[in-house]
């Protein structure tokens, strides 16, 4: 196929470990790509040294950048380990400890294989969703379901709607809150403090979020999505152990 004026800017390709095969992913302005070995990721890489959520790509300011979610093994680029989100440019090699994920500029006019898979940016007024990226619950997806939700740690007298199993999460710690187009994260004076992208927050000064935006509360890493759709088949992941009080 051939590429317009719409179509993606860049692309990351990599090899299959069991396949051999050369995988092509094409990303448009405004997308997010998370890059894990769980297949609830945009980009799947089964191998054992990938973390079920390893990386995530986001488009910030008009250029892409990739950023690091508590893997196990950690991320590189062009060998270097990233701890911020890191700006990526034609040619920049992801390593996510063996694979090796290239980051290529689209050229107008390129001729794409139509094999080629395209990640699209998701609505931003749709809804939302945090993916746990680390500890006991890593690979978990809680949908927010309400327009406004408090996060913090798991109690059996917690009253919030969304418990995290972490000793250093506040009780309780933050909130989110859907208003026209966004999502706002507002940290609620809690201890250790809460984080987007590395920056961490001002207490009770709400923070506007955006797809794929990395939020650290207390030794929690969560993944913010918008476009987030309720299963189709049973047996999908759920957040009800993470979304309900806890009654004992």
């Amino acid at each position: 196929m051939t590429l317009d004026d719409n179509q993606p800017l860049a692309k990351l390709c990599w090899k299959d470990p069991t396949t051999q095969t050369r995988q092509e992913f094409l990303l448009t302005e405004g997308a997010t790509a998370t890059i894990g070995r769980s297949s609830n990721n945009d980009i799947q890489i089964p191998e054992q040294h990938v973390s079920r959520q390893h990386a995530v790509i986001t488009y910030r300011d008009g250029i892409f950048m990739v950023d690091d979610l508590g893997s196990s093994n950690g991320t590189f680029v062009n060998d270097q380990k990233i701890e911020q989100p890191f700006p990526l440019f034609a040619g920049d090699k992801i390593r996510l400890f063996q694979p090796i994920v290239e980051f290529l500029a689209v050229v107008e006019g390129e001729s794409i294989d139509e094999n080629s898979q395209i990640i699209k940016a998701t609505n931003p007024d749709g809804q939302g969703s945090l993916i746990v990226t680390n500890g006991p619950q890593e690979g978990q997806t809680i949908p927010l379901l309400l327009d406004q939700v408090t996060i913090g740690r798991a109690t059996s007298t917690a009253t919030w709607e969304i418990l995290l199993q972490d000793p250093s999460v506040s009780r309780p710690h933050a909130r989110l809150r859907k208003g026209d187009f966004q999502w706002t994260l507002t940290d609620l004076d809690s201890s250790n403090g809460t984080s987007v992208n590395g920056t961490l927050l001002e207490a009770n000064a709400p923070e506007i979020l955006k797809d794929g935006d990395k939020v650290e509360l207390g030794g929690s890493v969560l993944l913010f999505r918008t476009g987030w759709e309720s299963p189709e088949t049973p047996g999908s992941a759920s957040s009800s152990s993470l979304t309900k009080p806890m009654q004992e």
